[in-house]
Protein backbone atom coordinates (compact mmCIF):
# COMPACT_ATOMS: atom_id res chain seq x y z
CA UNK A 1 0.00 0.00 0.00
CA UNK A 2 1.15 3.47 -0.86
CA UNK A 3 0.15 7.20 -0.37
CA UNK A 4 0.67 8.73 -3.72
CA UNK A 5 -0.15 12.13 -2.52
CA UNK A 6 2.18 12.23 0.69
CA UNK A 7 4.89 14.79 0.25
CA UNK A 8 8.52 13.26 1.05
CA UNK A 9 9.18 15.71 3.59
CA UNK A 10 7.79 18.25 6.22
CA UNK A 11 4.43 18.32 7.76
CA UNK A 12 3.94 17.07 11.96
CA UNK A 13 3.34 13.87 11.13
CA UNK A 14 5.90 10.82 12.37
CA UNK A 15 6.97 8.68 9.73
CA UNK A 16 8.48 5.90 11.58
CA UNK A 17 4.80 4.60 12.59
CA UNK A 18 2.44 3.30 10.19
CA UNK A 19 -1.06 3.20 10.90
CA UNK A 20 -3.20 0.99 9.12
CA UNK A 21 -7.12 1.76 8.40
CA UNK A 22 -9.82 0.79 6.63
CA UNK A 23 -12.24 3.37 4.75
CA UNK A 24 -15.22 2.20 2.62
CA UNK A 25 -14.10 -1.77 2.85
CA UNK A 26 -10.37 -0.56 1.52
CA UNK A 27 -7.40 -0.48 3.03
CA UNK A 28 -5.52 2.39 3.17
CA UNK A 29 -2.02 3.57 5.07
CA UNK A 30 -1.38 6.86 7.05
CA UNK A 31 0.86 8.10 10.12
CA UNK A 32 0.84 8.85 13.52
CA UNK A 33 -0.62 12.83 14.01
CA UNK A 34 -2.71 11.99 10.28
CA UNK A 35 -6.56 12.43 10.84
CA UNK A 36 -8.70 10.80 8.57
CA UNK A 37 -9.25 13.51 6.53
CA UNK A 38 -5.28 13.75 6.04
CA UNK A 39 -4.89 10.05 5.37
CA UNK A 40 -8.02 9.39 2.80
CA UNK A 41 -6.34 12.54 0.96
CA UNK A 42 -2.50 11.27 1.46
CA UNK A 43 -4.02 8.31 -0.41
CA UNK A 44 -6.02 9.77 -3.07
CA UNK A 45 -9.19 9.31 -1.72
CA UNK A 46 -11.44 12.61 -2.93
CA UNK A 47 -15.29 11.70 -2.80
CA UNK A 48 -16.13 10.60 0.76
CA UNK A 49 -19.51 11.18 1.04
CA UNK A 50 -23.02 12.41 -0.16
CA UNK A 51 -25.14 15.20 0.28
CA UNK A 52 -28.17 15.10 2.31
CA UNK A 53 -31.23 15.98 -0.61
CA UNK A 54 -30.13 14.96 -4.01
CA UNK A 55 -27.28 12.88 -3.00
CA UNK A 56 -24.37 14.78 -5.03
CA UNK A 57 -20.89 13.62 -4.41
CA UNK A 58 -19.22 15.58 -1.00
CA UNK A 59 -15.04 15.64 -1.11
CA UNK A 60 -13.42 17.22 2.01
CA UNK A 61 -13.62 21.19 2.17
CA UNK A 62 -11.79 21.73 5.69
CA UNK A 63 -9.45 21.11 7.89
CA UNK A 64 -11.31 21.45 11.26
CA UNK A 65 -14.10 21.14 13.22
CA UNK A 66 -15.51 23.62 10.48
CA UNK A 67 -15.93 20.61 7.84
CA UNK A 68 -19.46 20.38 6.56
CA UNK A 69 -18.99 17.38 4.08
CA UNK A 70 -16.86 14.73 5.23
CA UNK A 71 -19.44 13.09 7.48
CA UNK A 72 -18.39 9.40 8.09
CA UNK A 73 -19.93 6.55 10.17
CA UNK A 74 -17.36 5.89 12.90
CA UNK A 75 -16.46 2.08 14.66
CA UNK A 76 -19.13 -0.68 14.45
CA UNK A 77 -21.27 -2.09 17.20
CA UNK A 78 -22.13 -0.60 20.11
CA UNK A 79 -19.26 1.90 19.96
CA UNK A 80 -20.01 3.11 16.07
CA UNK A 81 -20.36 6.94 16.14
CA UNK A 82 -22.57 8.55 13.22
CA UNK A 83 -22.22 11.94 11.75
CA UNK A 84 -18.58 12.51 12.67
CA UNK A 85 -15.90 15.25 10.93
CA UNK A 86 -13.31 12.95 9.04
CA UNK A 87 -11.10 16.30 9.67
CA UNK A 88 -11.26 15.85 13.69
CA UNK A 89 -10.74 12.08 13.93
CA UNK A 90 -7.41 11.15 14.96
CA UNK A 91 -6.32 8.21 13.41
CA UNK A 92 -5.13 5.41 14.75
CA UNK A 93 -4.59 1.58 13.77
CA UNK A 94 -7.17 -0.18 13.64
CA UNK A 95 -9.48 2.37 12.63
CA UNK A 96 -12.57 1.40 10.68
CA UNK A 97 -15.30 4.32 9.00
CA UNK A 98 -17.51 4.11 5.88
CA UNK A 99 -19.49 6.59 4.13
CA UNK A 100 -23.01 7.59 5.08
CA UNK A 101 -26.09 8.22 2.92
CA UNK A 102 -25.28 6.06 -0.33
CA UNK A 103 -26.41 3.09 -1.77
CA UNK A 104 -24.48 0.64 -2.43
CA UNK A 105 -21.56 2.60 -2.50
CA UNK A 106 -20.77 6.56 -1.92
CA UNK A 107 -19.09 6.25 -5.71
CA UNK A 108 -22.66 4.65 -6.63
CA UNK A 109 -25.09 5.97 -5.19
CA UNK A 110 -28.60 5.07 -6.88
CA UNK A 111 -30.44 7.41 -4.98
CA UNK A 112 -28.22 10.44 -6.23
CA UNK A 113 -30.66 9.37 -9.73
CA UNK A 114 -32.75 12.03 -7.37
CA UNK A 115 -30.75 15.20 -8.31
CA UNK A 116 -32.26 14.96 -12.10
CA UNK A 117 -35.40 16.23 -10.32
CA UNK A 118 -34.37 19.11 -8.44
CA UNK A 119 -36.02 21.27 -10.55
CA UNK A 120 -39.30 19.94 -9.60
CA UNK A 121 -38.10 19.18 -5.88
CA UNK A 122 -38.35 22.38 -4.17
CA UNK A 123 -38.06 23.56 -0.61
CA UNK A 124 -40.97 22.19 0.50
CA UNK A 125 -42.40 20.38 -2.34
CA UNK A 126 -43.92 17.33 -0.23
CA UNK A 127 -46.15 19.45 2.35
CA UNK A 128 -47.94 20.72 -1.24
CA UNK A 129 -47.68 17.34 -3.21
CA UNK A 130 -47.74 14.30 -0.91
CA UNK A 131 -50.35 15.82 1.85
CA UNK A 132 -53.49 15.73 -0.81
CA UNK A 133 -53.63 12.01 -0.06
CA UNK A 134 -53.64 10.88 3.48
CA UNK A 135 -53.50 7.54 3.14
CA UNK A 136 -50.81 7.48 1.32
CA UNK A 137 -48.26 9.63 2.67
CA UNK A 138 -48.78 7.35 5.50
CA UNK A 139 -48.19 4.06 4.39
CA UNK A 140 -46.28 5.10 0.62
CA UNK A 141 -44.28 8.55 0.93
CA UNK A 142 -43.59 9.17 4.55
CA UNK A 143 -41.39 5.25 5.14
CA UNK A 144 -40.08 6.26 1.37
CA UNK A 145 -38.60 9.72 2.70
CA UNK A 146 -37.52 8.62 5.72
CA UNK A 147 -35.74 6.10 4.30
CA UNK A 148 -34.05 8.26 2.09
CA UNK A 149 -33.63 10.90 5.20
CA UNK A 150 -30.74 11.19 7.56
CA UNK A 151 -26.98 10.27 7.23
CA UNK A 152 -25.35 8.17 9.16
CA UNK A 153 -27.50 4.91 11.81
CA UNK A 154 -27.47 5.48 15.90
CA UNK A 155 -25.98 2.22 17.25
CA UNK A 156 -28.48 -0.57 18.30
CA UNK A 157 -26.55 -2.33 21.27
CA UNK A 158 -26.03 -0.48 24.38
CA UNK A 159 -22.72 1.25 24.79
CA UNK A 160 -21.22 -0.29 27.91
CA UNK A 161 -18.44 2.36 28.25
CA UNK A 162 -18.09 4.45 31.76
CA UNK A 163 -17.41 8.34 31.16
CA UNK A 164 -15.52 10.69 33.81
CA UNK A 165 -17.59 14.04 34.70
CA UNK A 166 -15.28 16.43 36.66
CA UNK A 167 -15.73 20.08 38.26
CA UNK A 168 -12.84 22.08 38.36
CA UNK A 169 -12.11 25.75 39.56
CA UNK A 170 -9.80 28.68 38.32
CA UNK A 171 -9.15 32.02 38.52
CA UNK A 172 -8.45 32.48 34.35
CA UNK A 173 -9.96 30.05 31.72
CA UNK A 174 -8.15 30.24 28.32
CA UNK A 175 -9.95 28.95 25.81
CA UNK A 176 -7.89 28.36 22.51
CA UNK A 177 -4.52 27.29 22.13
CA UNK A 178 -3.29 29.46 19.29
CA UNK A 179 -0.47 31.95 19.62
CA UNK A 180 -2.69 34.24 21.27
CA UNK A 181 -4.26 31.61 24.01
CA UNK A 182 -0.74 30.52 24.93
CA UNK A 183 0.44 33.98 25.37
CA UNK A 184 -2.39 34.38 27.69
CA UNK A 185 -2.28 31.24 29.14
CA UNK A 186 1.71 31.73 30.34
CA UNK A 187 1.14 35.43 31.37
CA UNK A 188 -1.40 34.25 33.71
CA UNK A 189 0.35 31.61 35.13
CA UNK A 190 3.65 33.54 35.35
CA UNK A 191 1.65 35.50 37.69
CA UNK A 192 0.79 32.61 40.12
CA UNK A 193 -2.93 32.37 39.13
CA UNK A 194 -4.63 29.03 38.39
CA UNK A 195 -5.17 28.43 35.12
CA UNK A 196 -6.90 26.21 32.23
CA UNK A 197 -5.53 26.01 28.59
CA UNK A 198 -8.69 24.27 27.02
CA UNK A 199 -7.60 23.62 23.28
CA UNK A 200 -9.79 21.26 20.40
CA UNK A 201 -7.42 19.89 18.86
CA UNK A 202 -5.10 17.48 19.86
CA UNK A 203 -2.10 19.92 19.30
CA UNK A 204 -1.37 23.62 20.63
CA UNK A 205 -0.22 26.18 18.20
CA UNK A 206 -3.79 27.08 16.00
CA UNK A 207 -2.39 28.65 12.93
CA UNK A 208 1.09 28.48 13.32
CA UNK A 209 0.54 24.34 12.36
CA UNK A 210 -0.26 25.78 9.11
CA UNK A 211 2.43 28.90 8.93
CA UNK A 212 4.88 28.13 11.15
CA UNK A 213 7.05 31.13 10.00
CA UNK A 214 4.39 33.50 11.48
CA UNK A 215 6.92 33.73 14.63
CA UNK A 216 10.36 32.49 15.26
CA UNK A 217 11.38 29.46 15.04
CA UNK A 218 11.26 27.54 18.39
CA UNK A 219 8.56 29.95 19.89
CA UNK A 220 5.70 27.13 20.16
CA UNK A 221 8.17 24.44 21.98
CA UNK A 222 9.41 27.00 24.24
CA UNK A 223 5.62 28.47 25.60
CA UNK A 224 4.47 24.61 25.79
CA UNK A 225 7.40 23.60 27.67
CA UNK A 226 7.06 26.46 29.76
CA UNK A 227 3.18 26.16 30.57
CA UNK A 228 4.00 22.35 31.49
CA UNK A 229 6.25 23.79 33.64
CA UNK A 230 3.65 26.14 35.49
CA UNK A 231 2.32 24.27 38.69
CA UNK A 232 -0.88 26.18 38.84
CA UNK A 233 -1.66 25.98 34.95
CA UNK A 234 -3.40 22.88 33.50
CA UNK A 235 -3.27 22.03 29.72
CA UNK A 236 -6.40 20.45 28.17
CA UNK A 237 -5.74 19.43 24.03
CA UNK A 238 -9.04 17.18 22.42
CA UNK A 239 -10.92 19.71 24.54
CA UNK A 240 -14.27 21.39 23.15
CA UNK A 241 -15.72 24.37 25.47
CA UNK A 242 -19.06 23.93 23.59
CA UNK A 243 -21.48 26.03 27.08
CA UNK A 244 -21.11 29.05 28.28
CA UNK A 245 -23.54 30.14 30.98
CA UNK A 246 -24.28 32.29 33.85
CA UNK A 247 -21.25 32.82 36.16
CA UNK A 248 -18.65 31.76 34.29
CA UNK A 249 -19.58 28.13 33.98
CA UNK A 250 -18.03 26.58 31.38
CA UNK A 251 -18.97 22.97 30.11
CA UNK A 252 -16.41 21.24 28.11
CA UNK A 253 -16.09 17.48 26.51
CA UNK A 254 -12.73 15.96 26.26
CA UNK A 255 -11.56 13.16 23.95
CA UNK A 256 -9.46 10.74 24.79
CA UNK A 257 -8.67 6.73 26.10
CA UNK A 258 -11.54 8.12 28.25
CA UNK A 259 -13.93 10.86 27.35
CA UNK A 260 -14.20 12.76 29.85
CA UNK A 261 -17.01 15.92 30.42
CA UNK A 262 -15.99 19.08 32.17
CA UNK A 263 -17.83 21.54 34.49
CA UNK A 264 -15.40 24.77 34.70
CA UNK A 265 -16.38 27.49 37.11
CA UNK A 266 -13.74 30.58 36.33
CA UNK A 267 -12.80 33.77 37.79
CA UNK A 268 -12.25 35.25 34.33
CA UNK A 269 -12.98 34.08 30.79
CA UNK A 270 -10.18 34.38 27.96
CA UNK A 271 -11.91 34.02 24.31
CA UNK A 272 -8.90 32.99 22.15
CA UNK A 273 -11.01 31.03 19.67
CA UNK A 274 -9.40 32.51 16.14
CA UNK A 275 -11.45 32.45 13.00
CA UNK A 276 -12.81 30.71 10.35
CA UNK A 277 -12.56 31.30 6.82
CA UNK A 278 -15.56 31.77 4.80
CA UNK A 279 -16.24 30.15 1.55
CA UNK A 280 -17.39 31.93 -1.69
CA UNK A 281 -20.12 31.00 -3.56
CA UNK A 282 -20.48 30.33 -7.22
CA UNK A 283 -22.34 27.73 -9.46
CA UNK A 284 -21.05 23.87 -8.48
CA UNK A 285 -18.87 25.33 -5.64
CA UNK A 286 -19.88 21.83 -3.69
CA UNK A 287 -17.35 19.50 -6.07
CA UNK A 288 -15.22 17.44 -4.47
CA UNK A 289 -11.47 18.89 -4.19
CA UNK A 290 -13.20 21.85 -4.18
CA UNK A 291 -11.19 23.45 -0.55
CA UNK A 292 -11.24 26.34 1.78
CA UNK A 293 -7.50 27.73 1.25
CA UNK A 294 -6.21 27.62 4.96
CA UNK A 295 -7.34 23.86 4.34
CA UNK A 296 -5.31 23.44 1.32
CA UNK A 297 -2.16 24.74 3.53
CA UNK A 298 -2.90 22.88 6.75
CA UNK A 299 -2.83 20.00 4.42
CA UNK A 300 0.74 20.34 2.92
CA UNK A 301 2.38 21.94 6.09
CA UNK A 302 0.88 20.44 8.72
CA UNK A 303 -0.09 16.69 7.24
CA UNK A 304 2.92 16.82 4.45
CA UNK A 305 0.02 15.96 2.10
CA UNK A 306 -0.71 17.06 -1.29
CA UNK A 307 -4.09 17.35 -2.21
CA UNK A 308 -3.47 18.15 -5.89
CA UNK A 309 -1.53 17.69 -8.82
CA UNK A 310 -2.30 21.21 -10.20
CA UNK A 311 -4.55 24.25 -8.50
CA UNK A 312 -6.53 26.92 -8.42
CA UNK A 313 -6.85 29.87 -6.14
CA UNK A 314 -10.12 31.80 -5.83
CA UNK A 315 -9.85 34.66 -3.39
CA UNK A 316 -10.98 38.02 -2.51
CA UNK A 317 -8.16 39.04 -0.28
CA UNK A 318 -4.27 38.90 0.29
CA UNK A 319 -3.98 35.69 2.84
CA UNK A 320 -4.21 33.41 0.25
CA UNK A 321 -1.45 34.44 -1.86
CA UNK A 322 0.20 33.23 1.31
CA UNK A 323 -1.40 29.79 0.62
CA UNK A 324 -0.07 29.81 -3.29
CA UNK A 325 3.36 30.75 -2.58
CA UNK A 326 3.22 27.41 0.31
CA UNK A 327 2.32 25.20 -2.55
CA UNK A 328 4.83 26.72 -4.53
CA UNK A 329 7.42 26.09 -2.62
CA UNK A 330 5.78 22.50 -1.73
CA UNK A 331 6.41 21.56 -5.55
CA UNK A 332 2.88 21.86 -6.49
CA UNK A 333 1.77 23.68 -9.54
CA UNK A 334 -0.83 26.54 -9.11
CA UNK A 335 -2.27 27.17 -12.53
CA UNK A 336 -3.86 30.87 -11.50
CA UNK A 337 -4.65 33.04 -8.73
CA UNK A 338 -8.16 34.15 -9.72
CA UNK A 339 -8.92 37.66 -8.10
CA UNK A 340 -11.83 39.35 -7.33
CA UNK A 341 -10.50 42.59 -6.44
CA UNK A 342 -9.80 44.81 -9.77
CA UNK A 343 -6.16 45.72 -7.81
CA UNK A 344 -4.93 42.46 -6.63
CA UNK A 345 -1.71 41.88 -3.87
CA UNK A 346 1.75 41.90 -6.05
CA UNK A 347 1.84 37.95 -7.40
CA UNK A 348 3.64 35.34 -6.46
CA UNK A 349 6.39 34.15 -8.74
CA UNK A 350 5.74 32.02 -11.78
CA UNK A 351 1.72 32.33 -11.27
CA UNK A 352 -0.45 33.61 -13.33
CA UNK A 353 -3.28 36.84 -11.46
CA UNK A 354 -6.51 37.22 -12.97
CA UNK A 355 -7.66 40.70 -11.05
CA UNK A 356 -11.34 41.30 -11.54
CA UNK A 357 -12.00 37.68 -12.35
CA UNK A 358 -14.35 35.04 -10.87
CA UNK A 359 -15.22 31.08 -11.33
CA UNK A 360 -18.58 30.94 -12.71
CA UNK A 361 -18.42 27.19 -13.66
CA UNK A 362 -16.99 24.00 -12.15
CA UNK A 363 -15.91 20.73 -14.43
CA UNK A 364 -16.34 17.14 -13.32
CA UNK A 365 -18.51 14.98 -11.35
CA UNK A 366 -17.07 13.05 -8.28
CA UNK A 367 -13.80 14.98 -8.64
CA UNK A 368 -12.72 18.76 -10.20
CA UNK A 369 -11.57 18.58 -13.46
CA UNK A 370 -10.88 22.28 -14.20
CA UNK A 371 -12.88 25.89 -13.86
CA UNK A 372 -14.13 28.66 -16.05
CA UNK A 373 -13.74 31.80 -14.91
CA UNK A 374 -14.87 35.10 -16.35
CA UNK A 375 -13.81 38.94 -15.97
CA UNK A 376 -16.54 40.57 -13.41
CA UNK A 377 -16.78 43.11 -16.36
CA UNK A 378 -17.81 40.41 -18.74
CA UNK A 379 -16.30 39.10 -21.76
CA UNK A 380 -15.11 35.92 -23.01
CA UNK A 381 -14.69 33.14 -20.73
CA UNK A 382 -11.37 31.22 -19.90
CA UNK A 383 -11.17 27.61 -19.13
CA UNK A 384 -8.32 26.35 -16.89
CA UNK A 385 -7.55 22.76 -15.86
CA UNK A 386 -7.05 21.52 -12.37
CA UNK A 387 -7.83 19.48 -9.73
CA UNK A 388 -8.40 21.48 -7.11
CA UNK A 389 -9.36 24.87 -6.31
CA UNK A 390 -8.71 26.80 -3.08
CA UNK A 391 -10.91 29.58 -2.10
CA UNK A 392 -10.98 32.02 0.35
CA UNK A 393 -13.23 34.58 0.97
CA UNK A 394 -12.24 36.05 3.75
CA UNK A 395 -12.12 35.50 7.92
CA UNK A 396 -14.64 35.34 10.56
CA UNK A 397 -13.77 35.19 14.39
CA UNK A 398 -14.76 32.65 15.78
CA UNK A 399 -17.64 34.16 18.42
CA UNK A 400 -19.60 31.59 19.10
CA UNK A 401 -19.14 31.36 23.03
CA UNK A 402 -19.19 34.79 22.98
CA UNK A 403 -22.69 34.95 21.51
CA UNK A 404 -23.63 32.57 24.29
Amino acid sequence: MTQPFRLASGGRIDRGQTLRFRFGGRDYEGHSGDTLASALLANGVRLVARSFKFHRPRGIFAAGMEEPSALVQLGSGELTEPNRRATDIALYDGLVATSQHAWPSVRFDLAALVGGLAPLLTAGFYYKIFFRWPALWRHLWEPLLRHMAGLGHAPREPDLTRYDKLYAHCDVLVLGGGPAGLAAALAAGQSGARGILAEADRELGGALLRRPGQIEPGWLERVEAELAALPETRVLTNTVVFGRYDGNHLVAAERGARNRLWHIRARQVVLASGAIERPLVFPGNDRPSIMLASAVETYVNRYAVAPTQRAVVFTNNDDAYHVAASLKVAGIDVAAIVDVRSHSKEAVEGIRVYPGHAVVRTIGKRQLRGVTIRSLTGGPVTKIDCDLLAVSGGWNPAVHLFAQ
